[in-house]
């Protein structure tokens, strides 16, 4: 990285001049850089016009998983789920991400009991006493937002529900730890000891990422302690938090479809997600 000349028009296009803009953030981050850091391209460093977008989009995200609270019940088939995600992102003005992506066909994923993610929409109805995951990304105006969230199906054991509020707690104790101009890996080494002192085990083989003009950008953002110098977090930076907590071992297998992943030991999983934007103190929400 290289400093542009303090006058000149800051490389963000804010129309400021770089002293008055980006300059500090360049010096924290080639000072970084000599430490062994790796430092984010400047095109994942969105402007506060392109937060704003992204909030539009994580508006339309968060009111159709809101809306789901109430239908999610036994009896109804994942298919209908997928059938109210479609229609409410239209109708608000928005574009499922995930229908066509790499040959996906719904615009959701539903994922219950020992599926870690990605469960594909179909005709499975869904069963007194179980837990679901509803994964959705909108895309409004060229802006992507993802979140996801866990509902119990009826009646869950005490068990299922603990699985399912501490992973919760676990992503927002991942949020905590964000902060400008330290690693990314900060989020996982939070993550995984808390996760385990609950006994429970951190999914290795799927993170978040970054996000914002495209569905994946870097960074991959770790749920587990991995003993790098991650990527290192600017304001500005998006990205998702999703913690995938299991009941048994960590390790996954994905089946025949090319999509479900299940826990290879057949228990069970949760996850929850959320889009956010580092800020100057921290991060805020956008799903």
């Amino acid at each position: 990285m290289k400093l542009l000349e303090r006058n000149a028009p800051c490389w963000c296009d804010s129309g400021k001049k770089y002293k008055k803009c980006h300059m500090g953030h360049d010096e924290k981050l080639i000072k970084l850089e000599k430490e062994g850091y790796a430092i984010p391209e400047r095109r994942l460093i969105l402007s506060k016009e392109d937060i704003e977008g992204l909030k539009r989009s994580g508006d339309i995200t968060r009111s159709i998983l809101d809306r789901l609270t109430d239908l999610i019940k036994p009896g109804i088939t994942t298919g209908q789920i997928d059938q109210w995600v479609h229609e409410w992102t239209l109708e608000a003005g928005g574009t499922p991400a995930t229908l066509g992506y790499n040959g996906y066909t719904k615009s959701c994923c539903t994922s219950i009991d020992e599926v870690v993610c990605h469960g594909i929409p179909g005709d499975r109805v869904l069963e007194e006493g179980q837990i679901l995951n509803v994964d959705i990304t909108t895309i409004l105006d060229g802006y992507f937002a993802d979140s996801s969230r866990m509902y119990y199906v009826g009646q869950v054991d005490q068990e299922g529900q603990k699985l399912v509020e501490t992973c919760k707690e676990a992503m927002m104790i991942g949020l905590e730890a964000i902060k400008p101009f330290t690693s990314v890996d900060t989020i996982g080494e939070a993550i995984e000891p808390f996760a385990n002192k609950h006994g429970y085990t951190v999914v290795r083989a799927f993170g978040g990422h970054g996000i914002g003009k495209a569905f994946h950008e870097e960074p991959f953002v770790h749920h587990h302690v991995t003993g790098y110098k991650g990527l290192i977090l600017v304001p500005g930076m998006v990205l998702t938090v999703e913690p995938m907590l299991n009941e048994g071992t960590y390790q996954c297998e994905v089946l025949e479809d090319d999509w479900t992943a299940v826990t290879k030991d057949g228990k069970r999983s949760a996850q929850w997600e959320h889009t956010v934007v580092v800020t100057e103190d921290g991060y805020e929400i956008l799903t």
